[in-house]
This record gives structure tokens, sequence and C-alpha cells, in this order.
């Protein structure tokens, strides 16, 4: 197969950006990673624009991304929009990566933007809604909650207040792994003071403040055995990504050396399993193939950034990945093995739960924050000896899991 590169990477602030519409939260993005290349607008031959709820949010279907481009000069291409749930980013490059490597262009741009934050909380919160099947609900809500069956719920520890029920299927996947494993809350307290420690350090973070394990636990709860510090927020936002072939690189007014290498990109849909079946999760599966394109093993991993849309997420996403044994994930974070200057550290970032998940940014967020990485550019929260980078971004319910995931491996 022929090399792939991203050229160029980038990210506005991620947070509440009321006086920011989708149009300028492309632009922003877009123009760092053009200019991070060395690119301008006419060189670019295709583009992949990801968002998942601007039809719900402010009624635009169908051409958001024709519009949202055109606004700021790139016209006269191939433009697709992309929907794929929370994996909608992660996808764009996918299809940017399948599109340079079929010869068909040889710089393709992808980028994602939402706009998800707004003052009426049920309209908000409803654009989740879709993500699941819609004519199956209650079935498919009773289906989910029973995995967490045979964990006692302690009085007191569900939210009064309004939230996304995907936090009630979080908490009983946690409940499962407390049941399965012997997972504690402490260790999921851990993972979510881990990354706030880490968003400290980036500047684009939506949160930038540190937590201790013991603030996570007292914080407000969700739904047990979340509190408020273990799940994402509501987001603003968008990244983008610069992809080539070696002529579109050698085109670029860009520091060749600062290119990072497309090793491996897989977009896996799941399957009906057994809820404890964990070897047939798609994650597992897709990390499999993954791993087999890119010829490499999950010790060869130097720094992942995994949907952590709660602190069970990464847990479970470490372990399905290979970085930590199965049912090892909590233990691991509570030792400090996933925290920079571990032996694997995941979501340098500070992960979605610090950084801010605007939903068809994400996937791109993550790829951002990784080729910063190896290039040796992240400041702070560098990894040290950063070469081999893995992304895990993961969308939607169908069955007892993520309807999709999208997994990458970068390089240098």
């Amino acid at each position: 197969m022929s090399q792939i590169y991203v050229a160029g990477v980038g990210m506005t602030p991620f947070g509440r950006h009321p006086s920011w519409s989708v149009k300028d939260l492309t632009r922003r993005a877009v123009e760092v990673a053009l200019s991070d290349a060395g690119c301008d607008n006419a060189q670019v031959q295709a583009a992949y624009f990801a968002n998942a709820t601007q039809g719900h949010m402010d009624g635009q279907h169908m051409i958001r991304g024709q519009l949202a481009l055109r606004a700021m000069g790139i016209e006269g291409i191939p433009v697709v929009n992309v929907e794929n749930a929370c994996a909608s980013a992660s996808t764009a490059f996918y299809l940017a990566v399948n599109h340079v490597r079929s010869g068909a262009a040889d710089i393709v741009l992808a980028v994602g933007a939402e706009k998800m934050f707004s003052d009426d909380k049920a309209r908000m919160f409803a654009a989740f809604d879709g993500a699941w099947d819609v004519h199956d609900t209650e079935a498919a809500k009773a289906r989910l909650l029973q995995m967490g069956a045979g964990v006692a719920v302690p009085d007191g520890s569900r939210s009064p207040r309004p939230y996304s029920v995907f936090m009630d299927i979080y908490a009983a996947m946690g409940r499962m792994h407390m049941r399965e494993f012997g997972t504690t809350q402490r260790q999921f307290a851990a993972v979510s003071a881990k990354n706030h420690a880490h968003s400290v350090h980036n500047p684009l973070a939506q949160y930038r403040e540190a937590c201790s394990i013991e603030q996570v636990l007292a914080a407000p709860p969700i739904a047990y055995p979340l509190t408020l510090p273990m799940c994402s927020p509501v987001s603003d936002g968008a990244a983008a990504a610069i992809v080539c072939n070696e002529a579109g690189l050698h085109s670029l007014r860009g520091q060749r050396s600062r290119a990072v290498r497309v090793l491996a990109c897989m977009l896996q849909t799941g399957s009906e399993r057994e809820p404890a079946d964990l070897e047939q999760h798609l994650v597992r599966i897709g990390a499999g193939k993954l791993y087999a394109q890119a010829g490499i093993g999950p010790q060869d991993v130097n720094v992942a950034e995994v949907h952590d849309a709660t602190a069970i997420g990464e847990i479970l996403q470490s372990e399905l990945l290979g970085l930590v044994p199965m049912g090892q994930g909590g233990p691991a974070a509570e030792r400090g093995e996933t925290s920079i200057g571990g032996r694997v550290p995941i979501n340098p970032s500070g992960g979605l739960e610090s950084k801010g998940h605007p939903i068809g940014a994400t996937g791109l967020a993550q790829l951002y924050e990784l080729v910063n990485q190896l290039r040796g550019e992240a400041g702070a929260r560098q990894v040290s000896g950063a070469r081999i980078a893995l992304a895990e971004n993961g969308g939607g319910l169908a069955g007892v899991e993520e309807a999709v995931a999208c997994l990458t491996l970068l390089g240098r």
C-alpha cells in the first residue's frame, strides 16, 4: 500500500462558544490545519466533513459540509458529509485516508465540527436520542441496563438533574465490570483524576483543573458508580487533519520531518453477542485487525487516546485494545500505569472527560493530540519517546456495545 501521511492538524478550544457558529468553528480548525501543513485552500482536492447534531440543534441537514467549507473558500471539490454518531470525525479521517490510498487525490481534508451546548437542556440532551434504535428504545434500554444487575446501587447515587441516558448505560457497563472483575469505584475515580491532571497542561481543553481521587468520589453523583467528573461534558468545537500521499507531501510547504505516518486505520461495526463475551466486542475484533494491518502488537504502542465518554469507557477500552490484560484496567490506572510517565499513557490530552466531547469533532481531536505527541510538540504533557500512537473512537449503541468504532495507528 502507498504510504499515507498526516501533514497538518488543527483544533479549536473545546467548550462553550455561544458566539461561534458551525461555520466559524470549521474555519478556525481548518485554517490551523492548513497552516500546519503548509497547504493552501486550492491544494485541497476533496473533503470529508463530520457532524452529528446540527440537524437536530438548528435544522441544517444534508449539505452541512458544503456550506461550512464554502464559507471559508473551499469549494468546487468533492465534499462528503459524514454522520457516524460519536465516531463521525474518525470515520471522516478513515474515508480521507482511503480516498488518498485509492489514488483519487493527493491531498484530502478531514474535518469535524459540532455546536452542542444550549440553554435549552431538554433539547441539548435529546441530541443523543437518535444514537440507538428509536424503534426499540424501551427494550434496548432494559437490555443494556440489565448488564449492571447484581451490584447494589447505594441510595443517593443518582442525579436528580437531567443528563444523557447514555450515562445510565455506561453506569450499567461499569457495574458489570465491577461484578465480573472486581473493579472498584475508586479505580474509576483514579482514571478521572488522572485525566483531569493531564488536561491542566492542554490549553485547548474544556476543563483545566486537577482534582484528586477523593474529590472525584465526593463530587455530585450521576448514576452509580459515576460522579460528575467521571463523565464527559457537552461541548462545542472542531478539529481537522490534512491527509496526503508522497506526491501531496512533496507539494506542501510544511516541514516533511513533521509529517506523521498512518500505519493502519480500521472501521468496525458490532454484532450480536452475550454481554460478558468481551472477546467478541467490536473493539476487541477491530483491534486485532488493526494490529495485523500495521504488523505490530499492543505492546508496541507508546501512547493512546481512547473514547472515555466516561471513566468506565477508558478502563474497558484499555483492556479491549490489549494495552492492559482483561479485567486489569482499574488496577493499572490506580497504579499510575496509564498516566504520563507510566507504562502506557492513555489520554494525555485529558480525554473526553476533561478535554471535552463535541461528538462530531472528537475523533479528529484525538488524532490532533497524537500527531503532536509523535512530533514531540505536546509541551508539559509530552510522552517521552512516543513513536507509535493508537486512537480508539466509538459511537452509538446497538445490542450491548457501541454501534461502530474507528481505530487508528500512527507512527514516526
